[in-house]
């Protein structure tokens, strides 16, 4: 199991940014690392997915263009860099990881492992 912990949420104005930050506590090149994110009333929903090892994404349409997934080896880190953020944005956003072996999938119910979450606000 990894253990993940999430920062950098907090409140914007549409069209603003922020990077979303997540420490993982140990780098596995088999493994897969997803944000997801959860508005209020809905389900969770992938945002965009790495492979650690070959550092192949996939994004939601979404968001393609937008946000852009980064990872660290060294620092054991993945980031979510978002730019023109709209309110639909706006929910609590996760850290996951999954074994894959570089097979990108974004639906969460893969994923076993999660951060417990930070919230992102756009407001119009």
């Amino acid at each position: 199991e990894v253990q993940l912990v999430e920062s950098g949420g907090g409140s914007v104005q549409a069209g603003g940014s922020l990077r979303l930050s997540c420490a993982v506590s140990e780098w596995i090149e088999s493994y897969c690392m997803g944000w997801f994110r959860q508005a209020p009333g809905k389900e969770r929903e992938g945002v965009v997915v790495i492979s650690s090892g070959t550092a192949r994404t996939k994004y939601a349409d979404s968001v393609k263009g937008r946000f852009t997934i980064s990872q660290d080896y060294g620092e054991k880190m993945v980031y979510l860099q978002m730019n023109s953020l709209k309110p639909e944005d706006t929910g609590t956003y996760y850290c996951a990881a999954r074994r894959c072996y570089g097979y990108l999938i974004l639906d969460p119910s893969f994923f076993p492992d999660w951060g417990q979450g930070t919230q992102v606000t756009v407001s119009s």
